[in-house]
């Protein structure tokens, strides 16, 4: 199942938020596609979007103002976009960066 969309300038994708997790990490790419994001931070006052937008900008590589939040900003369930890398380098990027138990 493909996982990563190409949107107008870069890539599009559903992500999860489990909010005051234990550590920042890719939990996993749940069936429908969706990529399940652990954070510390709360998800008051935007921490936890803040966070997920800096996290994700490590984890790609990015600056995290190629990064945004397009879709879901009070919610769980959110739509990122993410400027200038396609679809395979999202991917490929994020199951580099998936945590191994």
């Amino acid at each position: 199942m493909h996982r990563f969309h190409d949107s107008r300038s870069g890539t599009a994708f559903m992500v999860r938020v489990v909010p005051r997790s234990a550590k920042n990490e890719i939990a996993e790419f749940m069936s429908d596609g969706t990529v399940r994001i652990h954070l510390t931070a709360p998800p008051v006052d935007g921490k936890a979007n803040q966070q997920l937008v800096e996290f994700l900008a490590e984890m790609l590589r990015v600056n995290p103002a190629r990064i945004e939040i397009v879709g879901g900003e009070k919610s769980r369930n959110k739509m990122v976009a993410v400027e200038g890398l396609s679809p395979i380098d999202v991917e490929r990027r994020l199951i580099a960066r998936l945590r191994s138990d």
